[in-house]
């Protein structure tokens, strides 16, 4: 206790012996700790709760399970490209100004809805339909760019559908064409086609093609 006192006693012995201007030296900076101090309490106020929110802000995109777990699937069917008769799969939707002039028809562009079927023989089983379109895209070959979806109909894989874009030589004996995704059995698929024509008739334009894919998915 006398201890105590004797600081205290001490502490305003040195007080009085401070000049006034010593005094309003300190006085300044303590006020300017204190100012301080509160600008860090504030930043502090407003950064907390951004930071506890910073979790949220990217809800929207999560990383899924990560696995190696990956499926190899093979398929072999038959592509009915038929642009003749009272029922065509295959119709011309445009064309360029010097399409009828050029030997490899340079600008057609086909719809088509052809039919895929388990054989070469059209009256065999349907496995599914190749959707979408294809164009002449070459003026020097029979070269067409191909965007189709191959829809299918059959067993586990109804409903699924595989994706293929990319060029067709189509007058190559064999032509081998990427596949870039699918739904349904085969998301997130990649893989490559192998067509080669079963038959072909060069009055009518209509094919036969034999397709054998395979697919990581």
């Amino acid at each position: 206790m006398e201890k105590l006192i004797l600081l205290s006693q001490l502490q305003t012995l040195c007080y009085n012996l401070e000049t006034p201007s010593e005094r309003k030296r300190k006085k300044k900076l303590n006020m300017a700790k204190a100012e301080d101090l509160s600008r860090m309490l504030v930043l502090l106020i407003t950064i907390l709760p951004l930071a506890a929110q910073g979790s949220r802000l990217y809800s929207w995109a999560n990383r899924l399970e990560e696995t190696e777990k990956e499926k190899v699937t093979n398929l072999q069917f038959y592509f009915h490209d038929t642009l003749s008769g009272k029922n065509p799969t295959a119709v011309k939707v445009a064309q360029g100004t010097d399409t009828e002039k050029s030997p490899t028809l340079f600008g057609a562009v086909f719809m088509v809805d052809d039919a895929l079927t388990e054989t070469a023989d059209p009256k065999s089983k349907l496995v599914g339909r190749a959707q979408g379109l294809y164009g002449s895209s070459c003026k020097e070959e029979v070269g067409l760019t191909m965007a189709m979806s191959f829809c299918f109909e059959d067993g586990p894989y109804k409903d699924s559908t595989i994706s293929m874009i990319g060029k067709n030589s189509a007058m190559n004996p064999i032509r081998e064409m990427p596949i870039v995704g699918g739904t349904g059995m085969f998301r997130m698929a990649r893989g490559y086609a192998i067509a080669q024509t079963n038959w072909f008739d060069i009055k009518t334009g209509d094919a036969i093609v034999g397709y054998n894919v395979t697919v990581f998915h």
